[in-house]
């Protein structure tokens, strides 16, 4: 799982490799410590056309009374995307196209820091 990503691909080259307009995501920049709850650019298609957007990192399930569940709902097995209920509607409805560079998870060091 990861907790962190990586986007080093200017708005430019991600409007030419998915063929979209930049929408709202023309202030994205390439960034390379991406945490929950930041927002990211996605290609998304809004009124039956494809777009970069910005979006907050996080998935709010309909049914949640609190947003900050999304703080939580980052990654989603494959195995079981299809049947949890946190998922399994975004996964039939609500999709997007994020571009990662890479990704990554912290660790702790044995003298208590983080790499």
């Amino acid at each position: 799982m990861c907790g962190r990503f990586v986007s080093k691909a200017k708005k430019e080259e991600i409007e030419k490799e998915f063929k979209v307009k930049i929408g709202d995501a023309s202030r994205a920049a390439p960034h390379y410590n991406i945490a929950p709850t930041q927002m990211i650019a996605a290609v998304a298609e809004i009124e039956n056309e494809r777009e970069i957007s910005l979006f907050k990192w996080g998935l709010v399930p309909h049914w949640a009374k609190d947003e900050s569940i999304g703080n939580k709902l980052i990654n989603a097995r494959a195995e079981t995307l299809t049947e949890k209920p946190s998922f399994r509607e975004a996964f039939a409805r609500r999709r997007c196209i994020i571009p990662a560079s890479g990704f990554f998870e912290w660790q702790k060091t044995s003298k208590g820091a983080k790499q």
